[in-house]
């Protein structure tokens, strides 16, 4: 594991990918809609989980939906969990309401 991991957009699939070393290491699902993003679901793979890699595909996945002007809607518990830690994202995100706890 010499390869720093990357983050991928693929539009066509509707997912953020991690990957690490030429291996699909985690996704970020999302749909579109309009001017926002909805984060629906977001999984690591077992052999790769301890490594914070978690953190990288959240960092990564809203880093671009920020640059590319979306609102994000964190319908998924890891990232709305991840926006609670990380205020800086706070003004480009819309909480659906069983998420603002």
């Amino acid at each position: 594991m010499g390869m720093e991991p990357k983050v991928v957009r693929n539009d066509e699939q509707g997912r953020y990918e991690l990957w690490a070393d030429e291996e699909l290491a985690g996704i970020a699902e999302y749909r579109t809609q309009g001017e926002r993003i909805v984060f629906t679901h977001t999984e690591v793979g077992e052999a790769f989980g301890g490594r914070g890699f978690g953190r990288v595909i959240a960092a990564g996945a809203l880093d671009d939906a920020v640059e590319r002007g979306l609102t994000i809607v964190p319908e998924c518990p890891f990232i709305a969990a991840y926006l609670k830690k990380h205020p800086e994202y706070a003004e480009h995100v819309h909480w659906p309401p069983e998420a603002r706890q």
